[in-house]
């Protein structure tokens, strides 16, 4: 990940961990319900790696949400 947009990564982060919450979900079972582990969603909220469009489209289910919602950054 380019240091540039550093600050991009952890804004989608904060935007996942938001929506789990919303949820209910702890990071392990929002990990196994999109069959990642838990060290990566760990990892993706806390905005250290990037994601692929599967995992952001099987996340966006998991959460109902839209997918353009996780870039809605606050």
């Amino acid at each position: 990940m380019k240091a540039e947009y550093k600050d991009l990564y952890e804004k989608f982060g904060l935007n996942i961990v938001y929506y789990r919450k919303r949820k209910k979900l702890t990071q392990l079972q929002l990990a196994e319900l999109i069959d990642v582990d838990r060290s990566h969603i760990s990892a993706l909220e806390l905005g250290k790696v990037g994601i692929s469009l599967d995992v952001i489209f099987k996340m966006s289910e998991v959460l109902e949400i839209s997918p353009k919602e996780l870039f809605d950054f606050r």
